[in-house]
Formats: C-alpha cells, structure tokens, sequence
C-alpha cells in the first residue's frame, strides 16, 4: 500500500478530481495548503500597502492505494494538474504501514483503493499530448 500525495494549482483541483474519477481512483482526501516551490514571488496590493507574497495557494489531495493502482493513481493527478507552466506542482508516493476502514474494521488492502475486475493500467488512456 502506498500513501499519493499530489500539490497542484487551485484551479487545476476539479480537472484532478475528474481525471481520478475516470481512472476510478476512490478514498479522496482535499485540504487547501500553502507552499513555496519554483515559482516566482509576486508582489501585491493590500489596502494600500505593497506587500510581497512569499507563499502560493495549492489544494494537496491525499489518496490511499494499494500497489495495483499508485500508478494509475500519480497518472490521474499528473495529467489532471499539469498546465506545463513552473508551479504545476509534485507529487510524492510513500509507504503506507497500515491502513484500517473504521465503519468495518477492514485492513490494510481491503480498506484503501479496491482493485477492480479491470486491469488499473487500462483504466486511464493519456493521449499523446498527455491528457485523458
């Protein structure tokens, strides 16, 4: 089991939402965050006083899988948030120790992500250009 944690710009959240969907990636967790990467500071206006701005905006969307679909699942949120612009975001896999679904009491594999009838690999088709 891995835990896929993927940052990616505000306004790229419902295309990455959608592109989960497709790839019937489920067990979805959204927080808005804030965080410094490649991008440029940007200085803004505030009530009059210039204000330089240190921080972006970002939505972290945390997803459980099991091993069958991390790769679908970084898929998803790589074609979902990439715009090809700096600040498009990162993802990280990491391990997951254990994972329990609290309403049964099920484990590990049988509480995150099912694998489904279909293979995880053809559940997501990125074209050419990279988009679903």
């Amino acid at each position: 089991m891995k835990l896929v944690i993927g940052i990616v710009r505000p306004e790229k959240a419902n295309d990455v939402l959608e592109a989960l969907y497709r790839a019937e990636v489920k067990g979805i967790t959204l927080s808005r965050v804030q965080g410094h990467g490649g991008e440029l500071e940007r200085v803004e206006t505030y009530r009059g006083t210039t204000v330089k701005m240190g921080l972006s905006e970002k939505v972290r969307f945390e997803i459980a899988v099991s091993d069958g679909f991390v790769d679908v699942a970084v898929d998803a949120l790589a074609v979902g948030a990439r715009t090809g612009d700096v600040g498009d975001g990162k993802i990280f896999v990491v391990d997951l120790e254990r994972a329990v679904r609290i309403r049964t009491g099920e484990t590990d594999v049988e509480a995150v992500t099912p694998v489904t009838a279909r293979s995880p690999g053809a559940q997501l088709r990125i074209d050419a250009e990279g988009t679903l």
